[in-house]
């Protein structure tokens, strides 16, 4: 099934937005080689042929059709696994692009700058939008018989119907909107369901997994993505394993930078005498710089680990309107019996990750209109004093309290943006530790610190600094 993108936000506007738009892609990276044939290799004009277009950077199916062509030969390339990747100008609608990824990830380990590791960034949470695979065979002009899953789970073969003749026109009906996909129904699959068992192209190596990792590679400008091709189910397998395993941890797959490299693997294969070899095979695999254990924690990452100090600071999200519940006692400590006015706040951060979103506290606030606060700030009425007010404990608060104390004071240090949000939360968690937002010392603690800044900001800031760097 092909990653698709669908950029509708309502009814299509234009015969292009009825389609399904595909990521765009600027290149590919090959797993691997293609060499001469045995056969091949006994050609000379063969062997200059292809180690002359090799140095030129030539792909290597303009290589093989050269080489077919002009010495009369079929067949003449073989592909061959080797430590590294392939990553060619000719590949690329920018030749440069292939010379800036050598440039920035390659490495000589004796045979020259290879592509042996790099870092790539997935732009979907959708882990078969970033590795799109199907069963598929091919023919000289494209897909011939292809796999789709339908509705009820099931895996059909399809393929694409045969233009009619119009009768009038003498020639093949026009289809608007691309060839008609048909079930496939012979008499080797009567009832189109996929069966590579009784699959007379999978039986006879004509249809294969096809799978494309789809990434971009940081640092590398473009507009479009990278694929990289491969056919093994090994491969497929151990990539949905590390993409699950970071979705699991982190809720979603953007934002991690993964590495691509080769692994050797014991791998074991049916022969053709039916009986099972292990043989050792070096496979694409799917790394990432990350202590899964500790992100699993929440005490790795920034982000994650600090999620829990999200609570601290989840009334910010509504931009200073939200006041805390405690202000809802009148003013002079007793009911005034006049008119009042009630005031409501309710904001949630928008995020697509449900294992990060912080719900923003609901806060209603009930002022007396005969005695509205000098300054006719609800946040005076709150907290009384200003900027004096002083951080030390209240007798008789509550940790929810002073949380509100907390949000109050972080508003008015100017920590409402998003970056200085980040900072902060990377700041408490490195100086108390993680939970430190359900322990009412630490909130304490931290009431106080920044009842501090408010005379003295700088030394606050360079706290933060420190902290952020430091992680």
């Amino acid at each position: 099934m092909n990653a698709v993108v669908s950029m509708l936000n309502g009814p299509a506007r234009s015969v292009v937005e009825e389609r399904a738009l595909r990521p765009p892609v600027i290149g590919h990276i090959r797993p691997g080689i293609k060499v001469l044939t045995s056969a091949a290799r006994k050609h000379e004009r063969a062997f200059a042929l292809y180690n002359q277009m090799v140095a030129a950077g030539d792909s290597f199916e303009t290589i093989g059709k050269t080489i077919e062509s002009k010495c009369n030969i079929r067949n003449a390339l073989a592909p061959k696994n080797v430590p590294y990747f392939t990553c060619r100008r000719s590949d690329f609608t920018n030749p440069d692009v292939a010379d800036e990824i050598l440039k920035l990830y390659g490495e000589d380990r004796g045979d020259g700058v290879k592509l042996y590791r790099f870092p790539v960034l997935f732009a979907f949470n959708d882990w078969m939008q970033n590795l799109p695979n199907q069963m598929a065979a091919w023919g000289t002009t494209g897909r011939k018989f292809f796999s789709e899953y339908g509705p009820d789970g099931v895996r059909y073969c399809k393929t694409y119907a045969k233009a009619e003749r119009d009768p009038r026109a003498q020639r093949a009906t026009r289809h608007f909107g691309g060839r008609v996909v048909i079930f496939r129904q012979d008499d080797s699959i009567p009832d189109g369901v996929c069966d590579p068992a009784q699959c007379p192209q999978y039986q006879a190596r004509q249809c294969n997994l096809t799978a494309n990792f789809i990434f971009a590679i940081p640092d590398i400008k473009g507009l479009g993505l990278i694929e990289l091709p491969t056919n093994s189910i090994y491969v497929l397998q151990k990539a949905y394993s590390a993409m699950q395993t970071v979705q699991l941890a982190r809720g979603k797959l953007t934002g991690t930078r993964f590495w691509i490299t080769k692994r050797e693997f014991d791998i074991t294969r049916i022969n053709e005498n039916g009986e099972p070899v292990r043989a050792r095979q070096l496979l694409t695999v799917l790394d990432a710089d990350i202590d899964i254990g500790a992100l699993l924690d929440a005490a790795d990452d920034p982000v994650p680990a600090l999620e829990a100090a999200n609570e601290a600071v989840a009334l910010l999200e509504a931009g200073g309107n939200v006041v805390p519940m405690n202000a809802a006692q009148p003013l002079d400590g007793h009911d005034t019996g006049n008119s009042s006015t009630t005031v409501s706040a309710t904001s949630q951060e928008p995020t697509d990750d449900p294992a990060t979103a912080v719900p923003v506290t609901t806060a209603t606030t009930v002022i007396a209109e005969s005695a509205p606060p000098a300054s006719g700030s609800l946040l005076d009425v709150v907290m009384p004093g200003g900027p004096e007010l002083s951080g030390a404990p209240i007798p008789g608060e509550t940790l929810e309290d002073k949380r509100d104390r907390m949000s109050d004071l972080l508003q008015r240090l100017g920590l409402s943006a998003e970056d200085r949000k980040r900072d902060f939360r990377i700041y408490a968690h490195v100086t108390y530790g993680r939970g430190w937002v359900d322990r009412a010392q630490d909130v304490d603690s931290m009431n106080e610190r920044l009842t501090q800044a408010l005379t003295d900001r700088t030394a606050l800031d360079r706290e933060i600094r420190e902290a952020t760097q430091a992680v």
